[in-house]
């Protein structure tokens, strides 16, 4: 991939992988920080990137496990008496958008990047089992325990909502 093409691809997919990533982890800051992680180290292998074998999913893989490997990294360096300066959410300005990253974010971590991916992303059910290495059906089970467990998460919302 050659520099005007991979500025093409950085430009057309950037806020895209940002808005995956961040309904993965939970956080627009650290999701734009580890999709631009990603895109650097694409950067740096850009020639062999190839645009017929998927750059956006080989980018959303490495911004994932950044997210990952942050968060892991910040809950070791937290110790208990350190919670009360842990950063704050940033406030959301759309109550749809907060209720679902809440319900994204109590889902188990296999299941809400199955949901992400495939309907955030909208990847097939094949394609995502190929991203996450695991089996066509295991991911199968994923997005409908997933979505049964959303469906009730977000019941709920609703509910809390009807009543204040």
């Amino acid at each position: 991939m050659d520099e005007e093409a991979f500025d093409a691809f950085y430009a057309a997919s950037f806020g895209r992988l940002v808005g995956q990533i961040y309904a993965m982890c939970g956080s627009v800051t650290e999701a734009q920080d580890c999709v631009q992680e990603a895109f650097i180290r694409a950067w740096d292998r850009r020639r062999t990137l190839d645009v017929d074998q998927a750059p956006e999913a080989w980018v959303r893989t490495v911004a994932y496990r950044l997210a990952v490997s942050r968060w892991r990294r910040a809950r070791k360096a937290l110790l208990p008496a350190d919670r009360a300066h842990a950063p704050r959410t940033p406030v959301e300005p759309d109550v749809t958008r907060v209720a679902l990253a809440r319900a994204l974010q109590a889902l188990p971590a296999d299941q809400r990047r199955a949901i992400v991916l495939h309907h955030l992303a909208d990847l097939p059910v094949a394609a995502v089992a190929a991203e996450v290495g695991a089996p066509v059906g295991t991911v199968k089970a994923r997005l409908s325990r997933g979505r049964a467990a959303l469906a009730v998460l977000l019941a709920d919302e609703t509910l809390e909502e009807g009543r204040r």
